[in-house]
């Protein structure tokens, strides 16, 4: 362990605060990372219904999602409630507003992406480490589309939805599902995740930190909101990841509960994109003022 590492390590364990910034966050905060998590996942997700798909034969090339994006949030921020506000801006500002909700069945995505992100971001112990970075930027997609193809082969494994199979060759479901994995792992965890991560994060950190009235993340110390490594998390994170099957279920059992799908996209267009960014960009100034607030209250105490 280099010397710089090692005394970082011993000021992330005996400091209590780094400029004046506690390390312990208040309610504000909490609330202001959420909804920061919420504006920024929903307008990236929203620059990619723009984005056509390819698709190459049986098989879907396209990018599910900017990882580099709540990845960020998640590697410098509290872990657990940028995790929760990432997935739950995607449903309202992309799936809601643009008529396309599917209602108790968007349970199941979130929950497998909170997961996926939660975990890599209490990965990220120094978020100057480019390969602590790459490793949670692959994470993230790895622990979401593992828990969606699983539910996929069960679906058709039960009976609840027909394979897409090649033609004359039934066992190629697994193909594809394996095929389709690598894709995403390559498009979204590497090419939009890992690689603008890895330049991204290290920039940021130290830098944004203290615009939001937070105390940057030091290698060695315990992060506020990280995962616990214990048998409990991973009992709690089995019975979500179960938990997100039976929402994904009712969906395939044709159990609509909630659902809201006007096709607003659909009917006037890709412009209509821009109600999305504006309803998204508007919950962004609440976490800005949010963060002023936090920030003129740390001030004053300080």
């Amino acid at each position: 362990m280099s010397q710089t590492t090692a005394s970082d390590e011993r000021a992330g364990r005996i400091r209590g605060t780094v400029a004046g910034l506690p390390r312990d966050l208040s309610a504000s905060q909490k609330l202001m990372v959420f909804v920061l998590a919420m504006a920024l996942s929903g307008v990236a997700n929203l620059v990619l219904e723009i984005i056509p798909d390819v698709t190459i034969g049986p098989v879907d090339v396209s990018v599910s999602y900017f990882v580099f994006v709540p990845l960020a949030l998640v590697a410098l921020l509290n872990p657990f409630w940028a995790a929760l506000g990432a997935p739950i801006g995607e449903v309202i500002f992309v799936d809601l507003l643009m008529g396309d909700f599917s209602g108790l069945a968007e349970v199941e995505g979130i929950i497998q992406m909170f997961l996926a992100l939660y975990i890599a971001g209490s990965l990220v112990r120094n978020p100057r480490n480019r390969l602590q970075i790459a490793i949670a930027a692959v994470t993230v997609v790895v622990i979401d589309k593992a828990l969606s193809a699983l539910v996929d082969l069960s679906k058709v494994w039960i009976g609840v939805e027909d394979a897409e199979f090649v033609e004359g060759l039934p066992e190629s479901i697994i193909l594809l599902e394996g095929i389709g994995y690598a894709v995403d792992i390559l498009m979204s965890g590497i090419l939009f995740g890992v690689i603008p991560a890895i330049w991204l994060i290290p920039a940021l950190h130290g830098r944004i930190e203290p615009l939001l009235g937070m105390r940057p993340r030091v290698p060695g110390e315990p992060i506020q909101g990280s995962a616990p490594r214990n048998a409990l998390f991973v009992a709690v994170a089995v019975a979500l990841s179960v938990a997100s099957f039976l929402f994904a279920f009712l969906e395939a059992w044709d159990i609509e509960l909630g659902v809201f799908e006007p096709e607003w996209l659909d009917t006037y267009g890709p412009g209509f994109i821009w109600v999305g960014i504006g309803a998204a960009a508007i919950a962004f100034l609440v976490g800005v003022a949010l963060a002023r607030a936090a920030r003129g209250k740390s001030d004053d105490e300080n």
